[in-house]
This record gives C-alpha cells, sequence and structure tokens, in this order.
C-alpha cells in the first residue's frame, strides 16, 4: 500500500489478517508496518546496492511517544542519507556490539526491539520515561560489559527518596542487561542487578466509603443537571465505579463488546477476558445515547473515544467539590475490590470480578461459573448504585426512601 503517511491515516488505519506495509509516497523507504494485533511501527527499508541486493529494515520506533509521523520521516531522512554515503545503517547497529556499545546504545536497542514490539503504549511511555530521565544521565556512558552491580546499586540508593520509582528503573535494568547477554553484549550470567535488595514500597489501599460515595453522587447529580461536565464523562465515571474496570478499559469499550450481562474487554493488562457486570450497570449502558461505535465517544471527536486526559482532568475538579482530593480514578477500581470482599466474596471471585492474574494456578480448580459473578455484581453496583442516587436525591432536596430508581437526574435536555 502506498500513501503519504499522516497522523490522520495512522489513526484510521486499519490491522488485517497479516502484517501492513504503509509505503510513504513522501519520502521513499519510509515504512509503517500495522501488524494483525495494530502495533504500529515506523520502519526504514533500504538495499545497500541495486536491486539484486536484499533489503534491509532498521526500526525506528512505535507510533506514539516520542514518536509522530513527521519525527519518524526526519529519523527516516538521516537514516537513509547515511545509506547513501555507504553506510549500513542495520549493520552498523550490530557492529556497536564488538566495538564496545554504551548503556546509552543498549537503552536504545532495548526501546526500540524490546518495549516498542511487546509492551503497550501506555507501558512503552513509562519505560522510556524512566529510560531518559534516570538511566541514560547516570549510566549513559558507560561500557555495557563494564557496568557494575556497584554502578546499579549507586544509582539505586539516589533514588530512595521515590522507593518505588527506584525499584522500577532496578526493574528496567535488569532487563535491559538480561537482553544485553542475550545480544552478546556482556557475559551470560553477569547482569549486575542481581543480588540489589529492593525497597520496600508503601501501597495505595484508598477506596470510597459509603458516605464518601453518597456524597460523589450528589455533585455527580448536580453537575448533570447544570450541564457544566459534559454527559460522557459523568456516564464514564459511573461505569468506572459500578464495574471496577481500569480506565483503559471503559474507555476502549465499543458497543460491539457490550453483550449480555457482560463486557468484552479485549485489550485487558491479564489478556482479554468477559467481565459480567450486574442489572444496574446494564441499565446504566442501556440509558446512554448510541452516538458512535464507542461506549463513550469523544466530547469534540465523537469518532474517536473520550481520552484518558479529558476523563482525567474533568475528575480533577470533580473531585475536589466532593471532598475526595485525594481519591485517583483507579481508586474506584480498589473499591469495587473492597466491596466484593465486604460481600462475602472469597479470593477468586474477587480476582475474576477485577480481572487480576493472581491465583492463577489455584483458579484451575474452582468453578468459574458466570453466575456467581453476576450475583456479586448485583451486590456491588447495589451498594454503590444506592449511594450514588441516596446523593443525588440529596442534590434535588428529596427525601430518601431506600434505593431509588437507577435514572438519570430530570432538568437536563439530551445532547
Amino acid at each position: 500500500m502506498e500513501a503519504k503517511i499522516t497522523k490522520r491515516l495512522v489513526d484510521h488505519v486499519q490491522a488485517g489478517d497479516k502484517d501492513l506495509l504503509v509505503f510513504d509516497t513522501v519520502l521513499k523507504g519510509f515504512v509503517l508496518k500495522v501488524t494483525p494485533k495494530g502495533t504500529k511501527t515506523y520502519l526504514a527499508i533500504y538495499r545497500m546496492g541495486g536491486r539484486d541486493t536484499p533489503k534491509q529494515k532498521v526500526t525506528i520506533g512505535r507510533h506514539g511517544s516520542p514518536w509522530t509521523p513527521d519525527q519518524a520521516r526526519t529519523e527516516a531522512e538521516k537514516l537513509l542519507a547515511s545509506v547513501r554515503k555507504g553506510t549500513d545503517p542495520a549493520a552498523e547497529k550490530k557492529a556497536r556490539t564488538k566495538r564496545g556499545a554504551t548503556v546509552a546504545d543498549l537503552a536504545d536497542d532495548y526501546l526500540t526491539q524490546h518495549v516498542d514490539v511487546k509492551n503497550k503504549p501506555s507501558t512503552a511511555t513509562g519505560f522510556r520515561r524512566l529510560v531518559e530521565k534516570e538511566i541514560k544521565p547516570a549510566l549513559g556512558k558507560l561500557q555495557v560489559d563494564k557496568v557494575t552491580r556497584a554502578d546499579v546499586a549507586k544509582l539505586h540508593h539516589d533514588m530512595r527518596d521515590t522507593p518505588r520509582q527506584a525499584n522500577q528503573t532496578l526493574a528496567v535494568l535488569s532487563k535491559m542487561f538480561s537482553l544485553a547477554e542475550v545480544w552478546g553484549m556482556r557475559p551470560d550470567g553477569t547482569n549486575p542487578c542481581k543480588r540489589i535488595e529492593r525497597y520496600r514500597e508503601n501501597k495505595r489501599e484508598r477506596f470510597l466509603s459509603t458516605p464518601e460515595v453518597e456524597r460523589l453522587g450528589k455533585v455527580l447529580a448536580e453537575l448533570d443537571q447544570s450541564g457544566e461536565v459534559h454527559e460522557t464523562v459523568l456516564a464514564g465515571l459511573r461505569l468506572l465505579l459500578l464495574t471496577g474496570c481500569r480506565v483503559g478499559e471503559v474507555l476502549a469499550l465499543r458497543w460491539a463488546d457490550v453483550v449480555d450481562g457482560a463486557l468484552l474487554i479485549r485489550d485487558a493488562k491479564a489478556g482479554a477476558r468477559v467481565h459480567s457486570i450486574g442489572a444496574l450497570a446494564q441499565a446504566l449502558l442501556a440509558d446512554l445515547p448510541r452516538k458512535s461505535e464507542w461506549v463513550l465517544p469523544g466530547v469534540r471527536a465523537p469518532e474517536k473515544p473520550l481520552s484518558a486526559s479529558t476523563l482525567g482532568h474533568a475528575w480533577e475538579r470533580i473531585r475536589e467539590k466532593a471532598g475526595l482530593a485525594d481519591v485517583h480514578l483507579h481508586d474506584k477500581r480498589h473499591t469495587v475490590g473492597t466491596y466484593a470482599g465486604q460481600a462475602g466474596a472469597n479470593a477468586f471471585l474477587v480476582r475474576d470480578k477485577l480481572g487480576h492474574k493472581t491465583l492463577a494456578m489455584t483458579g484451575r480448580y474452582v468453578n468459574r461459573d458466570a453466575d456467581p459473578l453476576r450475583e456479586l455484581s448485583d451486590k456491588i453496583e447495589g451498594r454503590i448504585m444506592g449511594a450514588l442516587n441516596a446523593g443525588a436525591a440529596t442534590a434535588k432536596g428529596e427525601a430518601i426512601d431506600n434505593v431509588v430508581p437507577l435514572a438519570k437526574p430530570a432538568g437536563r435536555k439530551p445532547t
């Protein structure tokens, strides 16, 4: 396929049954590869000679931060210019190992050959940040085969005030040096990260109490009435709290993924799964307008899903208004897990409700019937929606009669 590689094209090109190559019409040799899983990677393809010589390729990087089409094309221009001068970028890359590659070289290979290929874009962004901000400045100029455990331990120690980030950096370095052994940059069994003790991390265990959910419900109802916050954003916040799904999972939902009593989570952290939901979450979904293929379409561009930044910025304002300044969006997921445990669910049901990998081996001996999950979902959703609706009733000055029916507050015209 030939076309000008633009952001619009990259965003809309669809994956097929096999790798799709899009050859740029602006710069010969600049190529976009789309895998069957939808991974989009920029390449430079060239020949070191005439038509009879084999094609060579160099991976520039996966689409996304920092690689936009324009930035990737600029990098491809540099690589192809070196080809015209007689330098083979692919051979040069391999030769670095023999010359004594630096940690910066190893980091670049780690990002392009491992992270960009095997990790999700959101994960890749985090790893790239650690590499550029922490690893390269501290160790980048050292030769890969000269790095010692003392070098790595010093970097880990220097980051002691941020223990979680220190441990993540150590994990990234460990993977980098494991790959260095595979790629011949270091002898086998010499990973300098071994036996460096990780820092103890303070795990976050914040969840919303029932009174806090009531306060949130009151604020959501007031915003629904005033129209101050878009209805899609409010629906997303309610859906997160009822289902316990991750933010990315909810934002990626298409209407085709909503089936009888369940959501098809196609690109989950622990792999694709069927996520059971209860009657109240189903009712919330049934009440949403179907203006797009997306359950939560973008506010200004409904042909795209609602963005995480739009949802996050709205939540920052809403949580302040509700007196929940320390509550993160992910804490809604913690709330569902906590309520599941308080409802008497065992560890296996909580794991399946939240789609965790934990207890995977033991789970083979547990009956993973959907009915207990659906019953558990009904209990959790009933408690959460009861509190939300109690808050909404307070916002409207109504008397609370147990649990009010699930309905959007009146007074707001549909958009």
